[in-house]
């Protein structure tokens, strides 16, 4: 764990190298990009064969697909109080989404012309869900359906004997997607990108993955789009003496059992003794938790605890970390500034009462949200990031007449003749 003063020398440049997210090895991106260029020359096989490398199960091209009869019997075989949580969920996350969903637009420019802007879903999108996270399904693909999009494909990586968990599936089924893949890792990246005689292109590819994925989606980028380049989870609490330290330290222990051993988590207050009463509570905390040891080697080496000399100051450090997740454990009065001032991270949770794994799982915003201070230029993931925007711009003569000067004083000075010449003739008619 390290441990700052606001007032420390070159303390931006301390909090700067913690934060960083290391690019890419060579060897990781050289490993993805050949996995890429033998999905697109060798399609279904190499898929095959990567999935029995990477993740131990013997598949056909033929059983990559998951059976619609499948993912219905995986929502039959769940518990009732299972599936009341994945309505409940879908319900807060549909709520949210398309509460948020842009409207087509128009009105006249000054020329008199209509403009205006309309909205349409992208039309084949695809989703990669990491093993397991049946929270992802609903925070990315209810989206997708909230925008409208008429083809979801999915696919996550099965296990050794090449089956997706039922509670996944089951999310499927609510989210109403009936195409799912049992491809991992960056071949299922390279699978919709390309296609292969399985799985036919997609034209953007959303959700978080591990440094291989995330890699996997920057190189492919281009070919599709892609949401953004979601890496390890971070949490940011800033406290102050009317913090409940337990509550605290539970955030902070929830962040970092994530696991990858890569997460960043932050504890920012006012006072050494509200630092100090936290971090007795987290070692309180940590011993009852089943996951201790990898916590553990997380708190070693992605925990910062800042000490600052007032809450502006703690803005400011959020502002320049910028992230994924931030908690005010802070007085009332003080909330509403710190929610003005603060306008990089991904999502603030607001209170003593609101931690992060509500908006995990069931709050309704999305929990892809941007890391790595990549917050500072992208927002979390909501359904319009599965629309295409497309301005309408409509003349007439009149507003043709209008605008024709201005047209050719930007023609003669790019030396556009026949941009000029284009409008010109119609005022001639």
């Amino acid at each position: 764990m390290l441990r700052l003063k606001f007032s420390d020398r070159g303390f931006y440049r301390t909090v700067d190298a913690f934060a960083r997210v290391a690019e890419p090895s060579a060897g990781v991106s050289a490993t993805v990009a050949t996995i890429l260029a033998d999905v697109r020359a060798r399609g279904d096989q190499a898929v095959v064969e990567y999935t029995r490398k990477f993740d131990g199960a013997s598949l056909r091209p033929r059983d990559l697909r998951v059976s619609e009869a499948s993912i219905s019997a995986a929502y039959r075989r769940l518990g009732p109080r299972d599936r009341r949580a994945l309505a409940a969920a879908q319900g807060s996350i549909l709520r949210f989404n398309r509460a948020g969903l842009p409207k087509a637009w128009g009105t006249k420019n000054p020329h008199g012309a209509m403009v205006g802007e309309k909205f349409d879903p992208i039309r084949r999108v695809g989703i990669y869900v990491p093993s397991g996270l049946v929270s992802t399904v609903l925070m990315t693909a209810v989206l997708a359906r909230a925008a409208g999009c008429p083809e979801i494909a999915v696919c996550t990586p099965p296990n050794a004997e090449g089956r997706v968990p039922d509670g996944l599936l089951a999310a499927l089924k609510v989210a109403g997607v009936t195409e799912v893949y049992r491809i991992g890792g960056v071949q299922a990246v390279a699978a919709m990108a390309y296609g292969t005689r399985t799985v036919a292109p997609v034209d953007k590819i959303f959700g978080p993955g591990n440094a291989y994925v995330t890699e996997a989606k920057r190189q492919v980028f281009g070919v599709v789009g892609v949401d953004s380049l979601p890496g390890p989870s971070e949490l940011m609490v800033i406290a102050d003496g009317s913090a409940r330290s337990d509550y605290a330290a539970a955030d902070l222990l929830a962040q970092a059992e994530h696991g990858s051993g890569r997460e960043k988590v932050y504890l920012v207050a006012p006072s050494a003794g509200v630092i100090d009463a936290i971090l007795t509570e987290v070692e309180r905390q940590i011993a009852t938790l089943p996951r201790a040891g990898k916590i553990r080697r997380v708190l070693e080496d992605g925990f910062l605890a800042i000490e600052v000399g007032t809450l502006a100051e703690a803005a400011e450090v959020a502002n320049r970390v910028a992230p994924e997740h931030l908690e005010l454990l802070v007085k009332r009065p003080a909330i509403g500034r710190l929610v003005g001032s603060v306008t990089t991270a991904g999502a603030i949770m607001v209170g003593n009462d609101t931690p992060t794994a509500l908006g995990d799982f069931v709050a309704g915003p999305s929990h892809v949200l941007p890391t790595g201070g990549s917050g500072r230029f992208l927002s979390g993931l909501r359904a319009a990031d599965f629309l295409r925007r497309t301005s309408v711009v409509s003349y007439d003569a009149a507003g043709v007449r209008r605008a024709a000067a201005t047209v050719a004083a930007f023609a003669s000075m790019e030396r556009l003749d026949a941009h000029g010449r284009s409008v010109r003739i119609r005022t001639k008619a």
